[in-house]
């Protein structure tokens, strides 16, 4: 502890190599997840989807369990922002989920989220999804290029505000987090701009940088399941989100198959492998 805040875990290039393998079997299983989350499934069966990729793997999720948290990811559908639980609910042509999942191998943490749209997009529900989208990847170079972790939030903020169209809100309740030997760890990546510059970007950081946007305002509430945080004008949200390492040589994405090298290249980023 230094100041009273809690201290920061900084990995070794080996130790990052051991999260890459969780975070690619975090992006295999949101690829089964995705691929199930299609128009009369239910929201268990995308939980299931995930669950059994992580089985394939002998991997471990990270969410079941967790503060008693009762399924394998969360699906968070239309109004729903985060915590979303899985069961019966029947997706329906044009609901907008966040489905957000990760799991630990031999201890070491990967944690990722999109954003997807089922059947027939509504166009302003995608310009939604597309713009967190971007909004991580833009928090993501600057990670690369930045000197604080406040910086990640100023680039967030920026890029949202700059949109054209309709603002969209930046939810300020649930904030990016530090990521290795447990799930959540410090330090908070806010994805908005403020004063407080966060801590020195330094090789051995690893991040888990997530957006979560709104149509509508940013108020939230917990439903009484204790879990399910929806939008308290019902306005539809949408969550991406990647873990990312900064290594002696640069930062790669854990959790996408090509540490990021095909987003980030029109952002002037060149991600550089672990091996």
């Amino acid at each position: 502890m230094a100041f009273g805040q809690p201290s920061i875990e900084y990995k070794t290039t080996e130790q990052i190599r051991r999260m890459r393998k969780a975070g690619l079997v975090v992006s295999r299983a949101l690829d089964a997840a995705q691929e199930a989350a299609v128009v009369g499934a239910t929201t268990a069966d995308i939980d299931a989807a995930f669950e059994a990729v992580l089985d394939a793997e002998g991997a471990k999720s990270n969410f079941k369990g967790y503060h008693g948290f009762p399924a394998t990811v969360c699906v968070s559908v239309n109004e729903e922002v985060v915590h979303g639980i899985p069961g019966g609910k029947v997706l329906q042509d044009g609901d907008i989920l966040s489905i957000d999942g990760g799991c630990s191998i031999d201890g070491w943490h990967g944690d990722s989220a999109r954003g997807v749209i089922v059947g027939t997009p509504d166009p302003e529900d995608q310009r939604l999804s597309d713009v967190t989208e971007e909004a991580m990847w833009r928090g993501i170079a600057a990670l690369a290029n930045g000197s604080r972790v406040g910086d990640i939030g100023n680039a967030i903020d920026d890029y949202v505000s700059s949109v054209p169209g309709k603002p969209l809100g930046i939810l300020e309740d649930y904030v990016g987090h530090g990521i290795g030997t447990a799930m959540h760890q410090a330090p908070d990546v806010l994805n908005y701009r403020t004063k407080h510059r966060g801590p020195k970007i330094r090789p051995g950081l690893c991040l888990a940088i997530e957006p979560m946007l709104v149509r509508g305002g940013i108020e939230t509430k917990t439903l009484d399941d204790d879990w399910t945080v929806i939008t308290t004008d019902g306005s539809r949200s949408c969550q991406w989100e990647h873990t990312v390492a900064v290594h002696e040589r640069g930062i790669w994405v854990l959790t996408a198959e090509d540490g990021g090298v095909a987003k980030l290249a029109p952002l002037g980023v060149t991600p550089v492998a672990l091996d």
